[in-house]
């Protein structure tokens, strides 16, 4: 983000070239294009993976592959569509397309596409898209805040918000061995490392605690996941004890692990996502614990279901409430 002359209040005001700006935070350690390293890597290993997109490679980090093997890598134009009927056809011939976009293009767009050539044939195709809920400051035409729960609402397919860095890398290879569609959200350029400090791995289905704390439980998934991290951080400094619960996988949920951290007494739990609060993981875990009988202080850090305004993402994190100053906050006030 690139301040300029100070705003009312003393604080910085952001330029609108803060509105394509990294996540990252300033001096927090990142690696460039995780996902089209980590795919050229599986596709030297397996020969079946193609890459696909729709004018969008350069955005989406596949113009790395598309270097590396340039006869594996299909430039579709702006035709979304026609993008996930060909990787459906190239899937029934046995290969294994990787198909990129923005998020807002392939669950909007091209849902129907996706729905009947893909879902409903079980066909092994690999969705990746970029621009995941609040991560573009271009207003309702750019943000998939409702991505989530369409893709959950889809029969047959297996959702995924990674974190970071290291775990873009690692899930990679694991839905490129995994047989059927997955939908990724992806996190571009040059993406924070957050969770190599807690000996992260990667496991398709799985939950995974990576802080434990005994006066909260955030459930978190995706960007929100580091932003949970980084509160806890902050709230250490009060002696609250936050345990982060990462959800990378919101379809097929692990129902298991959070049953067991959520049913521990005496603690508030919180579901934290980059997504609205219709039809994402705050539903679908508010649902499980119902029907499992638990019945824990529960709360909800999530997109409002509105559309949201155009603007420097620090302004509209902060604004929207998932900032880390913002969920620490929310999280001192439910606390008393």
């Amino acid at each position: 983000m690139k301040p300029a002359a100070p705003a009312p209040g003393g604080k910085p005001r952001l330029t609108t070239s803060a509105m394509i700006a990294s996540i990252a935070a300033e001096g927090q350690a990142t690696r460039p294009a995780p996902f089209g390293h980590a795919l050229v890597a599986a596709a030297r290993e397996n020969p079946a993976i193609l890459g696909m997109t729709a004018d969008l490679g350069k955005y989406t980090d596949l113009h790395i592959f598309a270097k590396e093997f340039p006869d594996r890598f299909y430039q579709m134009g702006m035709a979304e569509q026609l993008l996930f009927g060909a990787a459906s056809g190239l899937a029934a011939e046995g290969f294994t397309p990787f198909c990129t976009s923005y998020a807002v293009f392939a669950s909007r767009r091209a849902y129907d596409f996706i729905h009947q050539t893909i879902a409903e044939e079980g066909r092994n195709v690999k969705i990746v898209c970029a621009l995941p809920g609040l991560t573009s400051g271009y207003g309702p035409s750019h943000q998939a805040a409702e991505d989530l729960a369409l893709f959950r609402a889809m029969p047959n397919i297996t959702v995924l918000d990674p974190c970071d860095a290291l775990e873009i890398e690692q899930a990679v290879p694991v839905i490129a061995a995994h047989r059927g569609p997955v939908y990724m959200r992806l996190l571009r350029g040059n993406v924070p490392l957050v969770l190599d400090e807690y000996g992260y791995r990667f496991e398709l289905g799985k939950a995974k605690l990576i802080r434990d704390g005994a006066e909260v439980l955030v459930i978190s998934t995706g960007l929100l996941t580091m932003r949970a991290l980084e509160a806890a951080k902050e709230l250490d400094k009060d002696r609250i004890g936050m345990a982060v619960l990462h959800v990378p996988t919101i379809k097929p949920l692990d129902v298991e692990t959070i049953r067991r951290e959520a049913a521990r007494k005496g603690r508030l739990v919180i579901v934290a996502e980059n997504h609205t609060e219709i039809g994402g993981l705050g539903e679908a875990v508010a649902r499980d614990l119902m029907l499992a009988g638990i019945h824990p202080t529960f709360r909800h850090i999530a997109l409002p279901d509105e559309f949201m305004a155009a603007g420097a993402l620090p302004t509209l994190h902060d604004r929207y409430g998932i900032s880390r100053d913002a969920i620490v906050q929310r999280i001192k006030g439910w606390l008393g």
